[in-house]
């Protein structure tokens, strides 16, 4: 439990990160993970709670309180042991899990939670640093076949888990690299990439092996795409040649914003523009890439994706950056008493943010405006909630100049061509069909055929889509055994 005293005797240490002017030349990670006595004090205010609501906070359940007291007492091995019993990658939540944990935690009803996210980030990089974290091939192999589909989060970890499990797994990916929006979507100053290569080098350790430039379904006739499938195999084949199928696809469906003007060049998807610039970073040529170096740039939606583009912009070397929010702005303090444990409604403002940004809120774009068929500009107008419905506020139009507007409103469902090549059931949101119930869960009406991550769920987090994955993975296991000592 840490220190019996220590939440008492401790205040909150956060993790710092590098100046702005030095941070914006680059698109390294620039947070500075705790040194090893500062995590231990973190540690050390973790109390003796009744009910550890952290754990049932985080989506992974993650033994929060186990590792908290472990990384006080010194004894980094066992803590990601704990830790890796019951999140795969560490690494990836560290970083860049909003960590509802943290919300959860007791102290946070009057005080200021553990630094749980920052132990976290310390245990995984020292254990990498001290070499603890080593394949885990199964002794014993059982000769059943798995094909996931999606290298994303919830398919690297479901490969990882049926792996050990002693299934002969194959991952297949349509991109030329795993990882999914991990690798393509998520910026390298939040998540470097090798990271992800150090995982991948352990699966392969461990037995999976993974097809990139692979389309699971028919490849467009007129595919132009560089870094993109290159061959492709039917649905039916993949249910043909392995026992059981699992889909870990994502949610890739952008939400557009069909106001008059939407086609005028410099009006783009946020994953048009954040995978060109990770594919610059990682040496590939992109003579086309969408750049925000001189434009004045309007970022419309107010979640991660958005912060992304603008940290994405700045370092690009935009002229302006303008974020564009349809709700009103929330309380820049939550109401404690009425949200915990709960995720807090609060205003959040990212290390993108403080780079240089302008944020506006309760407004909604009516119109796009160019010339020559090019963006010059938008029109918006303010709006408030009346009776559950957003409703324009009379003589609030406004026009914002801009040269490039990024889309950034979230995901809507997963690629239909998959789940329809599979024969899969949608649910009403257009995602696979697929429940979570103890027996048979995460299986479509296909039999055989599961689903999992975002694709199941809709757009999440990446703690979820591990979740899924773990989950997914005994369901799987369960199928093709008869019954599964993986973890749920």
């Amino acid at each position: 439990m840490g220190k019996i005293t220590g939440f008492l005797e401790f205040a909150r240490i956060e993790e710092g990160y590098d100046g702005v002017d030095e941070r914006l030349r680059h698109y390294r990670e620039f947070v500075r993970v705790l040194m090893p006595e500062q995590a231990r004090q973190q540690g050390a205010r973790c109390m003796d709670c009744g009910t550890p609501f952290c754990n049932s906070g985080c989506p992974v359940n993650n033994i929060i309180p186990d590792f908290n007291d472990l990384v006080y007492r010194d004894d980094w091995k066992s803590a990601i042991a704990v830790l890796h019993s019951t999140n795969n990658f560490p690494e990836f939540t560290g970083r860049i899990c909003p960590a509802p944990c943290e919300a959860a935690c007791t102290l946070n009803i009057n005080s200021q939670p553990v630094g749980i996210k920052s132990i976290e980030h310390a245990i995984i990089d020292r254990a990498f640093a001290e070499g603890w974290v080593l394949p885990q091939p199964a002794a014993v192999r059982t000769g059943r076949k798995v094909a996931i589909v999606g290298s994303g989060p919830a398919g690297l970890a479901a490969a990882q888990q049926l792996a050990r499990a002693g299934h002969e797994v194959t991952l297949f990916e349509k991109n030329d690299q795993v990882g999914g929006l991990l690798r393509f979507g998520i910026p390298d100053f939040k998540l470097d990439k090798s990271h992800i290569d150090r995982r991948v080098e352990q699966l392969l350790a461990e037995g999976v092996t993974i097809r990139t430039n692979t389309l699971v379904g028919e490849l467009p006739a007129d595919s132009k795409v560089t870094n993109w499938a290159t061959a492709a195999i039917a649905p039916e084949q993949l249910m043909e040649d392995f026992d059981a199928v699992l889909l870990t696809g994502g949610a890739e469906q952008s939400r557009d914003l069909p106001v008059p003007g939407r086609e005028l060049a410099g009006v783009h998807f946020a994953m048009e523009f954040l995978p060109q610039q990770n594919r610059v970073n990682a040496g590939v040529a992109m003579p086309q890439q969408i750049r925000a170096e001189g434009k004045r740039v309007i970022v419309i939606g107010g979640g991660d994706t958005g912060s992304d583009c603008v940290g994405t912009s700045n370092r690009q070397g935009a002229a302006s950056v303008v974020q564009f929010e349809l709700m009103p702005c929330p309380p820049e303090e939550e109401d404690k008493p009425l949200t915990w444990p709960y995720w807090p409604y609060k205003l959040r403002t990212s290390s993108s943010h403080q780079e240089g940004c302008e944020r506006e809120f309760a407004i909604a774009t009516k119109e796009f405006v160019g010339e020559n068929g090019r963006l010059t500009g938008l029109r918006t107008v303010r709006v408030e909630m009346r009776e559950g419905r957003f409703v324009e506020i009379d003589g609030s139009e406004q026009f914002w100049p801009a040269d490039l507007v990024l889309l950034a409103m979230g995901f809507t469902s997963p690629v239909d061509t998959v789940l329809a090549g599979f024969g899969v059931e949608k649910d009403g949101r257009g995602n696979a069909r697929a429940t979570t119930e103890a027996q048979g869960g995460y299986a479509t009406n296909v039999a055989g055929v599961f689903a999992a991550g975002d694709m199941r769920r809709g757009q999440s987090l990446v703690v979820w889509a591990i979740r899924e994955g773990r989950q997914a993975a005994r369901a799987v296991d369960e199928y093709l055994m008869g019954s599964s000592d993986l973890p749920r």
